[in-house]
C-alpha cells in the first residue's frame, strides 16, 4: 500500500505557520489565498484557486519555504513565479511540486525547465539551468532549498531551516511541526534566555551544548522577515 502523503497534513493556522517560517502572516496569507490591491486581483502562488481556509498544510508550509530564498535571496516579486508554479502543478500531476521530488530528479527535471521556458520565466528566477550538452544544473536559490529538505517517499518530510549541518529541524511528526532542536521546541529555548537566564543555565536545563543553543539563538533572533 503506498504511504498516505504527508504533503496533505494539515499543521498550523496562518499565524502559527508564519511564525515557523519567519514571516509576516500577512505575506503568508497573500501567498496562499491571493486578494485584490488597488481594485486588481491577485490569484493565489501557493493554492491552486482560493478557499478560504485559514489552515496550512505540510506541502503548503514547504512550498512557501521554497518561495522564501526567492523573496530573501533575490528581492522578487512573485506574480512571474506563479504562472511557473501552476504549469508545473499541471504537468506533473501534484498538488504541491515542489515539496514533490519529482520535479528535482530525472524526467522530472526536464518537465520544471520547460516550464520556465514555456511561461517566459525570466533567466535570474530559473530554478534549473540546462546546458549544451544536455546536464541540468540548479540555480542558487533552488540549490539553498534542496540542501535544506529531506525527501522521504518522494515527498519533503522534513525541513532543516540552517542547512543539512544543523540539528535545528521542523518535522510534522515532532511538536506539531515546529521547529526543534533534539526533539526540544526552539522557541522554548530562545524565551527562556530572552527572559534572562544565562545561556550556560539554559543549556545545562535542557541537556544542550552552548554551541547547540548559540544554533538555536540565530535562528529564532536573527533570520529576517520577508516583506509581501
Amino acid at each position: 500500500m503506498a504511504p498516505i502523503s504527508v504533503l496533505n497534513r494539515e499543521l498550523y493556522d496562518i499565524q502559527l505557520a508564519a511564525r515557523v517560517l519567519k514571516m509576516p502572516p500577512t505575506t503568508l496569507e497573500w501567498w496562499l489565498e491571493g486578494g485584490r490591491r488597488q481594485g486588481r486581483p491577485y490569484p493565489p502562488v501557493i493554492r491552486d484557486t482560493p478557499t478560504g481556509s485559514k489552515v496550512v498544510t505540510w506541502g503548503e508550509l514547504v512550498e512557501a519555504r521554497y518561495l522564501l530564498a526567492y523573496r530573501r535571496e533575490l528581492r522578487v516579486g512573485l506574480p512571474e513565479l506563479r504562472a511557473w508554479i501552476n504549469l508545473a502543478r499541471e504537468q506533473l500531476g501534484v498538488p504541491y511540486p515542489l515539496a514533490h521530488q519529482r520535479p528535482w530528479v530525472g524526467e522530472g527535471q526536464k518537465i520544471l525547465t520547460d516550464a520556465q521556458l514555456s511561461v517566459g520565466l525570466p533567466e535570474e528566477l530559473w530554478a534549473m539551468y540546462q546546458v549544451p550538452g544536455g546536464q541540468i544544473l540548479l540555480l542558487p536559490p533552488a540549490d539553498a532549498f534542496l540542501r535544506r529538505v529531506v525527501f522521504e517517499h518522494g515527498e519533503v518530510a522534513r525541513l532543516r531551516p540552517l542547512g543539512e549541518e544543523s540539528p535545528i529541524v521542523i518535522d510534522p511528526q515532532i511538536r506539531f511541526g515546529m521547529a526543534t532542536l533534539k526533539g526540544i521546541p526552539t522557541e522554548a529555548i530562545a524565551e527562556q534566555v530572552e527572559a534572562g537566564d544565562p545561556v550556560e543555565m539554559v543549556a545545562e536545563d535542557f541537556g544542550l551544548q552552548l554551541a547547540e543553543v548559540a544554533q538555536v539563538l540565530d535562528y529564532e533572533l536573527n533570520l529576517p522577515a520577508a516583506a509581501a
